[in-house]
């Protein structure tokens, strides 16, 4: 355990489900790599085999992460004077109306996460769905510019119009709750950040998963040369796709690697990490920076866990364990 406060979690799953649910881990390692990593092996990928093998991949990932019955998206793609903001909005459980700012609720503004070249709303639309369903809060799910198309920092510009845009519809900052995984992780810190520049309020809470500290990917790649085996991530190749979006950008660039500083208004953070994945220590730099700054953070690291396993019910009992745990999270927050 880290001196960071941080707690190891299996809660609510008995020793031998969680074997199980660890076994699984330790097959799909073994199983040949997943489509990313073998594309990113070719030598001539590029960007069209990036956008030759995204609907696929997108369409697998979807599969394993099914929506709850019910559950209805409506799609957003708006022009504003900042620009254009694209996303859907996933509705009420159930019910066929639009979350409303008036109505004085919260919602749940999510970044998916993508390594920057993959993803969309559509793949997380399962795990959103089951994140917010308890608390029968609406979601919008930002859909952002990826590489190899769009390049650094359009994924973060895209952010903040979205945010400014939810506010110039009548929510307010404390009715907004923040969460993202992976990289939509490292677009909420560079949310926080925009909002503590330009004097816009934060939201009131902040959900990551698994996030993404480090795009450089240096960080994941000195925690895989230490021993640790992701079952879901090849450092070699997520390094080659992040770099499809970020491109020559400094890896100190301030929105590359993204300071927390003791005069912002942080919000309220749990995070969430797999102990087996090689961005467990990108986790653990978020939550430093947020407690060094005078936040408040939680972090949990799920034994045996790879990458974003909350997406996946069906492969460990320990994704439906943590979503409730998240959950649990956003009901404190939820108005």
């Amino acid at each position: 355990m880290s001196p960071l406060n941080s707690t190891s979690v299996s809660a609510g799953v008995s020793t031998r489900r969680a074997e199980v649910s660890r076994a699984v881990n330790r097959v799909i390692w073994r199983a040949p790599k997943p489509m990313i990593t073998a594309a990113s092996r070719v030598p001539f990928i590029g960007g069209a085999g990036v956008r030759a093998f995204r609907p696929a991949l997108n369409a697998s990932l979807a599969a394993v992460s099914p929506v709850p019955r019910g559950v209805r998206s409506t799609p957003v793609d708006v022009r504003t004077a900042a620009g254009r903001v694209r996303g859907e909005w996933i509705h009420e459980h159930g019910s066929g109306r639009l979350p409303d700012p008036a109505s004085g609720r919260s919602i749940l503004y999510y970044l998916h996460g993508s390594g920057y070249v993959i993803c969309s709303p559509r793949t997380h639309r399962g795990l959103i769905s089951r994140l917010t369903r308890r608390s029968g809060i609406g979601a919008f799910s930002l859909d952002y510019r990826l590489g190899p198309d769009h390049h650094f920092p359009a994924g973060g510009d895209d952010t903040v119009r979205g945010y400014r845009w939810l506010l110039g519809q009548g929510w307010s900052a404390d009715q907004i709750i923040v969460a993202g995984d992976s990289a939509g992780g490292h677009l909420a810190q560079d949310l926080l950040a925009a909002n503590h520049r330009d004097g816009v309020p934060q939201p009131t809470a902040m959900l990551l998963i698994s996030p993404l500290y480090d795009p450089a990917f240096d960080v994941a790649a000195a925690l895989e040369r230490s021993g640790v085996s992701d079952p879901y991530i090849d450092v070699g190749a997520a390094k080659r796709f992040l770099r499809m979006y970020t491109g020559d950008a400094a890896a100190d660039h301030p929105r590359m690697k993204i300071a927390l500083t003791p005069d912002m208004d942080l919000p309220d953070t749990l995070i969430q990490v797999g102990g087996r994945e090689v961005m467990a220590d990108d986790a653990r730099a978020i939550h430093r920076n947020l407690l060094s700054a005078g936040g408040t953070s939680t972090l949990q690291i799920w034994p045996g866990q790879g990458h974003v396993f909350q997406m996946f019910p069906y492969f460990t009992p320990d994704s439906r364990t943590a979503v409730r745990e998240a959950k649990d999270f956003l009901d404190r927050h939820v108005r």
